[in-house]
């Protein structure tokens, strides 16, 4: 099975992926829990209370532009829509938490009616939150005030493929997987492949400029969009006249990434590729973290690069997150996946050789491709047992990338330190100067999870601005990153973002205190 044969998943709240295929612990992986304190806690899940709506007026206003069958008001509809899929947002989904949920879920069929929404909103009162896939991991989708989600489902549609240009116009509903089976009946793949991919959309793709585990070879989202149609409560932006251009800055960077702060992405134009007609995976054994590191620059910086390149540490390694179904077992040193799209290169292979690295051939390659996409499977079970379990990623000049990892180990560490927390750590992106670094989180917790969680946060942030990592390579910015963001781009590039925001939003309606605090 390839990325394009997997279905659409329907994420259900409070649990990530498809509920008809949960994953179980292995019973080695459950004893492991228990040298790290982990005990299974009394059952915690509370059923949400419903939440007063829309007014009358409102609830008038939606109906109007969208029609009656398309305003969902329900405690199903908007508890779905409420909040993304971060540990913090689960524990709280757990608890019953409706605090934010939206007053209702609007449906829009085209980017007339998202552009009628906006146009209207800030007179009705509304406040609004894009929503596509809704896997945000940074509380891109709870803004501080009432508001409605504007889930854009219905805007689903592949509009055209030029096959001489090689792009494709892809409605922001489209989910990936979706996305991806569209463009292969035609002999396309867009090589875009997150691990939120059974979830996650396209125009949130674009909104939190997101990057998959191709990305060494197919690049990231942002470096895909060639053109992209947004709304704004103010009018329509159309931007990417051709695939490059002189006039100006580029407005389209402005856009990508701005997690529905100012306005809604409703279409994106993006580069596409030939499907490959073979894929290649490998894993390769490296007896430390440095040496694999050293030879993951060599190929970034000297080529050839494949098109998947990734490297765990010795912790991660020996977890053996590459297949949920052993969570322990791996071998010593460190292990490093490699895959190709197309044929295999042996001089590839030889670079890795040469940097000292052993070739353990296709097996573990195989088994971390099938495997990547069932791994987030596993926090659920992991919290159902007692665990808590988080991720967070950052990125550095390759110069910086070894005391950055140390940094954020040891501030995890110590912020947990009452909870031991085991911290693994990945490399998953590579660039000729750069790359990003991938940490899993696991201990024991609390008596409130939630506020552990974010000390240990709060102390990796500050670790990785100290050591000159970015605060996000990733995930984005929501409100778990904000103040952060802001610190590190400082307050002139604040106040700018600031002016773009009230020139497309001037009620301050989209998304508020997302990106950017509120005033």
């Amino acid at each position: 099975m390839t990325e394009s044969d997997l279905p659409v998943v329907q994420l259900t709240p409070g649990r990530w992926g498809d509920p008809a295929h949960p994953v179980e612990l292995p019973s080695a992986a459950v004893d492991a829990l228990k040298h790290l304190g982990v005990r299974r806690p009394a059952g915690r899940t509370v059923d949400p209370v419903d939440r007063p709506g829309p007014t009358a007026t409102q609830l008038a206003f939606l109906t109007g532009i969208v029609g009656d069958d398309h305003v969902a008001t329900d405690l199903e509809a908007r508890w779905a829509h409420t909040r993304g899929y971060s540990t913090t947002d689960l524990l709280r989904d757990r608890a019953g938490d409706t605090s934010d949920m939206p007053d209702a879920v609007v449906y829009p069929a085209s980017h007339e009616e998202v552009a009628a929404l906006l146009a209207g909103c800030a007179a009705a009162g509304l406040a609004v939150v894009p929503y596509s896939g809704g896997t945000s991991v940074v509380g891109g989708l709870a803004p501080g005030r009432r508001f409605v989600t504007v889930d854009l489902r219905r805007l689903d549609q592949l509009v055209e493929l030029d096959e001489i240009s090689r792009t494709a116009t892809l409605q922001a509903g489209v989910r990936g997987t979706a996305a991806e089976a569209l463009l292969a009946e035609r002999g396309y793949t867009l090589g875009h492949f997150p691990q939120s991919y059974e979830g996650a959309s396209i125009g949130g793709y674009a909104a939190a400029r997101s990057s998959g585990q191709s990305s060494a070879g197919y690049g990231r989202f942002d470096q895909m969009v060639v053109g992209l149609t947004l709304a704004t409560p103010r009018g329509t932006i159309e931007l990417g006249r051709a695939p490059m251009s002189a006039a100006g800055p580029d407005l389209r960077q402005l856009v990508l990434g701005s997690e529905g702060a100012f306005g809604i992405i409703t279409s994106v134009v993006v580069r596409i590729r030939p499907r490959p007609t073979e894929r290649h995976f490998e894993g390769w054994r490296f007896d430390t973290f440095d040496a694999g590191l050293t030879a993951m620059r060599r190929l970034a910086q000297d080529g050839p690069l494949p098109t998947v390149l990734r490297l765990s540490d010795e912790a991660e390694t020996a977890v053996n997150l590459a297949d949920p179904d052993v969570l322990g077992g791996g071998s010593g040193g460190v292990l490093a996946i490699t895959g190709f799209d197309g044929p295999y290169n042996q001089a590839t292979a030889d670079v890795l050789t040469a940097a000292g690295g052993e070739n353990l051939g296709e097996g573990p390659g195989e088994t971390w491709r099938v495997g990547r996409y069932r791994a987030p499977y596993l926090r659920d079970p992991l919290l159902d047992e007692g665990a808590l379990v988080e991720t967070l990623e950052t990125a550095a000049f390759w110069s910086r990338i070894p005391a950055l990892k140390v940094a954020v180990n040891e501030a995890l560490v110590g912020a947990l330190s009452a909870t031991p927390p085991l911290v693994l750590c990945h490399v998953s992106h590579v660039y000729e100067t750069g790359a990003s670094l991938y940490f899993t989180v696991i201990c024991a917790q609390s008596d409130d999870p939630v506020a552990q969680w974010r000390s240990a946060k709060a102390a990796a942030n500050q670790a990785i601005a100290t050591a000159g990592g970015t605060i996000s390579h990733h995930h984005g910015v929501g409100t778990d990153h904000r103040d952060a963001y802001a610190t590190e781009i400082g307050p002139l590039a604040v106040e700018a973002l600031r002016a773009v925001k009230h020139t497309l939003d001037p009620d301050a309606i989209l998304n508020p205190g997302i990106l950017l605090a509120e005033d």
